[in-house]
């Protein structure tokens, strides 16, 4: 068969057996993907071509296992525009999505204690203004005028075994400052005089600080509980007792410090 007839040559998914369409093909190391298996697969993931069949079935078994992750989530704060970081402080854990249908999305639900770093960079590109002469060419003020635009940018490392950044961009489209008079050369705009500047400024500043913070008293947390607990005697009881994991006497249920 020819290169060509290797083209419309009727492949079938290595996952799922399906038959795989024209220009539906996703290419693994060993084997082929259907496009409906590869919807299911992390949005986050991005080494498909060198991953084994037998490595994105065992993905695919963590996103199915991730939809009762994502059903027990419990939203207690939400940061963001079009993609949103939700939060659930109770069971310390955390998405980034932008989908309203949660369910079917299955959005990654991480701890915070997998959490290895967050990173908030602010992008800057200039660009000149030029206006029209009386012969329709563009030609530039004098002086020159320049337009600033600006993009706010997260990325949050993570101990994954299928990713380890989830990045997003906190501004749905750039924002763009520009002076009515032009500054001398060099000079920038006061950002900080920029309403929407401010506000992404913030707000990637505050979902830094939250993850950061929340990593570390998740991992204190576990520290914590993997000590070794020291035997005590309850000033109720009289019993030496190790104490509950909420302070209290395993005999009698006494507060004990």
């Amino acid at each position: 068969m020819g290169l060509f007839g290797k083209v419309f040559e009727k492949k079938e998914c290595s996952i799922c057996g399906g038959e795989i369409g024209l220009l539906g093909n996703r290419k693994l190391e060993d084997g082929n993907m259907c496009k409906s298996c590869a919807a299911k697969l992390s949005p986050f993931f991005s080494d498909r071509r060198s991953s084994t069949v037998a490595e994105i079935k065992e993905q695919l078994d963590y996103r199915e296992a991730n939809k009762d992750a994502v059903k027990a989530f419990h939203t207690t704060r939400t940061l963001g525009e079009n993609t949103k970081l939700m939060i659930d402080e109770d069971a310390k854990k955390f998405m980034v999505t932008r989908a309203r249908n949660l369910e079917e999305a299955n959005p990654d639900v991480i701890s915070f204690s997998d959490v290895t770093g967050v990173e908030f960079k602010i992008d800057e590109d200039k660009s000149e203004e030029k206006k029209e002469d009386k012969d329709g060419n563009k030609v530039s003020y004098n002086p020159p005028k320049y337009i600033f635009e600006y993009d706010f940018h997260i990325t949050i490392r993570v101990n994954n075994p299928y990713f380890d950044t989830i990045s997003f961009q906190l501004n749905p489209s750039s924002v763009q400052i520009n002076e009515d008079n032009p500054l001398p050369i060099n000079q920038k705009p006061n950002e900080r005089q920029n309403r929407e500047f401010i506000q992404y400024e913030k707000m990637g500043n505050e979902i830094k600080n939250i993850l950061t913070v929340a990593r570390q008293d998740a991992r204190h947390d576990r520290e914590a509980a993997a000590a070794p607990k020291t035997p005590v005697v309850c000033p109720l009881c009289g019993a030496t007792t190790i104490p509950t994991p909420a302070g209290t006497c395993e005999y009698c249920g006494g507060p004990v410090k």
